[in-house]
């Protein structure tokens, strides 16, 4: 089977004669072609044209081989993509909502006699269950994070600031076989790590400071994501109780994950220790999220996907934080593959609380 051949069920699901994909993930998904200016159009009667310009031409010829490459050169994205459907006697064409600019929808519009159905991210469904060669390129850039956790380790210290260790954990990633980073580093130390997404800045850490760094990588492009929070000196009894609460809340979600569970459910597992423990009010977001050729996929496991089914299969996030206003949080994350019965942690960095000494 030609790899794109997987979006023709959906294209049938959908009553549609066709597919324009402007989505570079699920091109790439679908042809095999990385880079990042291109569009794709399926026909249900087994064609598919990848349309991009004369930078990328010959890259695309030698990734998507499955498919007929046009260069704009030629002619306009839309203009080409109606010669296109009008040759292959398409009545109804798709187009993806989410990422179709309206000057895009506009030269549709104009170029296209067909019938054009906005649609959602229909094809992410084809992304959610992750093959072998998936998940092996998935195990090791969470592999890569570990390593550059374990570097990044000995370069927290007093006086450093958030930005340097951001920028170290970018080094150590692409010196392991990163191609770059899967989202900017967030790196945040005392006060700061209270923000869930807080931005590094030039703030020099001091003892006394948690030190949250959320990081990950992309290796042939597959992401990894795993967020680690230390101390840096000793801890006081406050910052142990937090550090504690978030640990066992994680725990008790690797312990208990499996294929079938709602986002809904596994959220919840976490979010009642930390509720439990006085809490409440302190977990804003959402315990996961899937990974893979984006950082942020679906499935998703937070309180209000009450509906929606973790497969066996699906990469998860498993991120739980505790944050306090005015004084520091602590998340702990790591990613596994949920499995029939369980999951396997691609994450192996230490977990147990980590006083880094003052030198």
């Amino acid at each position: 089977m030609r790899s794109w051949e997987r979006a023709l069920p959906i294209l049938e699901e959908q009553s549609v004669d066709a597919m324009i994909v402007r989505d570079m993930a699920n091109i790439r998904y679908l042809t095999g072609y990385t880079n990042d200016t291109g569009v794709l159009v399926i026909t249900k009667d087994g064609f598919a044209g990848l349309i991009t310009d004369f930078r990328f031409l010959f890259q695309a010829k030698s990734e998507a081989k499955d498919c007929e490459i046009f260069d704009v050169a030629q002619a306009s994205y839309d203009e080409l993509i109606g010669r296109i459907l009008t040759e292959h006697g398409v009545s109804r064409v798709a187009f993806e909502r989410g990422v179709t600019l309206y000057g895009d929808y506009e030269g549709m519009r104009k170029h296209c006699t067909q019938e054009l159905v906005p649609v959602d991210n229909i094809l992410i469904e084809l992304r959610k269950i992750k093959t072998a060669d998936e998940l092996e390129k998935l195990r090791r850039a969470e592999h890569i994070g570990d390593l550059a956790f374990e570097r990044i380790l000995g370069d927290i210290k007093p006086g450093v600031t958030e930005l340097e260790i951001a920028a170290k954990l970018t080094y150590y990633m692409c010196m392991e076989g990163a191609s770059g980073n899967s989202f900017p580093p967030i790196v945040a130390s005392g006060v700061n790590s209270s923000m869930p997404h807080a931005i590094p800045g030039a703030r020099a850490l001091r003892e006394g400071d948690f030190v949250t760094m959320d990081f990950g990588c992309v290796y042939e492009g597959y992401c990894s994501d795993m967020t680690r929070t230390v101390v840096l000196g000793k801890a006081d009894a406050k910052q142990k109780e937090i550090y504690a609460t978030v640990l066992r809340a994680q725990n008790a979600v690797l312990e208990q994950i499996r294929g079938g569970m709602t986002g809904m459910e596994i959220d919840g597992i976490a979010r009642a220790i930390i509720n439990e423990a006085g809490y409440e009010g302190c977990f804003g977001h959402g315990l996961g999220h899937s990974v893979g050729l984006e950082i942020h996929e679906p499935p998703y496991a937070n309180p209000r996907r009450q509906n929606e089914i973790v497969r066996a299969g699906s990469m998860m996030t498993v991120e739980p934080g505790i944050y306090v206003e005015n004084f520091g949080g602590v998340r702990i994350e790591d990613l596994v593959l949920v499995t029939e019965d369980g999951c396997e942690n691609f994450a192996h960095s230490p977990k147990e609380l980590i006083e880094l000494p003052i030198t």
